[in-house]
C-alpha cells in the first residue's frame, strides 16, 4: 500500500497453515542480515530488499509482532548462535553452526609476508587524565583517523575488519580471526590511502595480531588503562560495521562488566563486556572510554537463533593487549603457551544419552602439526580423562592442562566408536601451531 507520504510500503499476510520454514523465509526475503564471513566484495553484508521493494521501519515492526502473536511462534533471530559467542567477521567453531564455511587461503593457512620484528616498538598506555570528560564529537574527532579498515585476500573473495594504528610508522592493532587463512592484506586509512601491509604476528588464543604497512605520520591511538575501567562507565566503540560501506560508524554504550570470562574455539579470554552496538567486520576496532582513550579491541559479541540478544558485546582489555603486541612485536609470537593441539567443546549427560555415547570434552578439530595429530585423535572423539583426572567438561581438560609445560605429555582416554581408547599426548607451543 502507499502511505500518505507517498512511499510504498507492505502488508504481509500469513496464515497458521503456514510452516516455521515458509515464515523464516518469508523474513529472510525482506531482512535477510548476512553476516560478514562471506566474500564482501561478491555479496553486501546486509542483502538488499527486492527491486521496487521499500523497507520501512513500522512494517517491519508490524511484521515481527505478528509472528510473535501467532499461535504462541517464537520471533527467530536472523544472526545465529547456540550457546557460544560468535566473532564479529566469522563464526566460532562448530557449534556456530552457519553451514558457511569461512574462505580460507588456497593453503588453508595465514600466508601474509612477514615483516621483520624486533625494533623495540612497545605499546605505551597513558594514565586517567584530571580533566573532565570528553563530548561524543571530541572523542570521535580524536579518534577517527586511528581506526582503519582492514581487507584480507582470501580464496573466494575479501574478509573485512577494523584496526587501530599503534605508531605513527605503520603498527596496526588487529584481531587474529580477521586475517585467519589470508594469502595478503591491505589497509585503508581514514583519508582513503591504502597500503599494502606485512604481518608481525599474531596469537589466535588473545585473538591478537599486528600489522605493518611502510607509511609515516600515522596518527597513533591514544591508549589508557583497562585496568581503571568500572562498570556504568561510558563506553564508545569506532569500527566498520558490515564492511567498509559503514567504515567509521561510532556506537556509545557503557561498561557492563569486567573481567567476564568468554570460552571461544577452547579458549577462554578474559574480556570487557559492553552494550556498545558492535555487528560484523568491528572486530579488531576501538572501544574508547570517556576521555577519548583507547581501552580495548573489539573482537565478538553474542547472537543468537531463538532469543533476543542485545547489547553483549566484547572487547580485549588494553592490560591484554600491550603483553601480547609487545610480544608480536618483539619476536613475532607468544612464546610459552602449551597446547594439546585440539578444539573441544562441552557434551553433557543430557546430549550423550541422546546421541548414544559417554559425556566429556568432545574433539572438534585437531590441528596439524601437533603431536595430536601425530597419534590420531580424531574429531568426534571424546575425552573422558586426563591424566588419571575425570573429565566432564572443557574446564576439567583445562584444569588437567594447567601447570604442564611444552614438552610435557598427557594421558587422555577417549571414547570412540563404542570403545575406550589411550593416547599419550605431548604439548607443543600454540604459535607453532599458528604458523603451522
Amino acid at each position: 500500500m502507499t502511505s500518505e507520504d507517498g512511499v510504498t510500503e507492505f502488508t504481509f499476510t500469513l496464515t497458521l497453515a503456514q510452516t516455521m520454514d515458509e515464515m523464516r523465509a518469508k523474513m529472510q526475503n525482506y531482512f535477510y542480515h548476512k553476516r560478514a564471513q562471506r566474500p564482501p566484495e561478491a555479496q553486501p553484508a546486509v542483502v538488499p530488499v527486492p527491486p521496487g521493494r521499500t523497507f520501512r521501519p513500522r512494517a517491519a515492526v508490524a511484521f515481527f509482532c505478528m509472528l510473535a502473536l501467532m499461535a504462541g511462534v517464537a520471533v527467530v533471530l536472523l544472526m545465529g548462535w547456540s550457546g557460544t559467542p560468535a566473532a564479529l567477521d566469522r563464526p566460532a567453531s562448530v557449534p556456530e553452526g552457519t553451514g558457511e564455511p569461512w574462505p580460507q587461503s588456497a593453503s588453508g593457512k595465514t600466508t601474509v609476508e612477514r615483516a621483520p620484528t624486533g625494533d623495540g616498538t612497545v605499546m605505551e598506555m597513558a594514565p586517567l587524565p584530571d580533566s573532565a570528560a570528553h563530548s561524543y564529537q571530541e572523542i570521535y574527532q580524536e579518534n577517527i583517523d586511528c581506526v582503519v579498515s582492514i581487507r584480507g585476500i582470501q580464496t573466494g573473495g575479501l574478509a573485512q575488519g577494523t584496526g587501530v594504528i599503534l605508531s605513527a610508522d605503520g603498527y596496526i592493532i588487529t584481531n587474529a580471526h580477521v586475517i585467519e587463512g589470508c594469502s595478503a592484506v591491505t589497509v585503508l586509512l581514514s583519508d582513503e590511502q591504502t597500503w599494502n601491509a606485512r604481518l608481525v604476528g599474531m596469537d589466535s588464543e588473545t585473538d591478537l595480531a599486528v600489522l605493518k604497512i611502510e607509511a609515516s605520520s600515522l596518527k597513533p591511538a591514544v591508549f589508557g588503562d583497562s585496568d581503571q575501567l568500572r562498570v556504568g562507565d561510558p563506553a564508545l566503540a569506532i569500527g566498520n560495521p558490515l564492511g567498509e560501506s559503514f567504515k567509521g560508524t561510532m556506537t556509545d554504550g557503557i561498561i557492563s562488566a569486567i573481567n567476564r570470562d568468554v570460552m571461544v574455539d577452547g579458549y577462554t579470554m578474559t574480556l570487557i563486556q559492553t552494550t556498545a552496538a558492535l555487528n560484523s567486520g568491528n572486530s579488531g576496532g576501538a572501544l574508547i572510554n570517556a576521555y577519548g582513550q583507547v581501552v580495548g579491541i573489539t573482537n565478538l559479541k553474542m547472537q543468537s537463533y531463538y532469543d533476543t540478544v542485545e547489547g553483549l558485546g566484547f572487547a580485549i582489555p588494553t592490560t591484554t593487549v600491550k603483553k601480547v603486541v609487545d610480544e608480536l612485536i618483539a619476536q613475532g609470537h607468544v612464546a610459552g603457551r602449551p597446547t594439546i593441539g585440539i578444539t573441544v567443546s562441552d557434551l553433557t549427560a543430557e546430549a550423550a544419552e541422546r546421541a548414544g555415547c559417554v559425556p566429556g570434552a568432545q574433539v572438534k578439530e585437531v590441528k596439524r602439526g601437533s603431536d595430536a595429530w601425530e597419534k590420531g585423535l580424531q574429531a568426534g572423539d571424546i575425552i573422558v580423562e586426563a591424566n588419571g583426572v575425570p573429565v566432564t567438561n572443557t574446564a576439567d581438560l583445562l584444569a588437567a592442562k594447567e601447570g604442564l609445560e611444552v614438552g610435557d605429555t598427557l594421558r587422555l582416554r577417549l571414547w570412540r566408536d563404542g570403545s575406550y581408547q589411550l593416547a599419550d599426548v605431548m604439548l607443543v607451543e600454540q604459535y607453532l601451531l599458528d604458523e603451522a
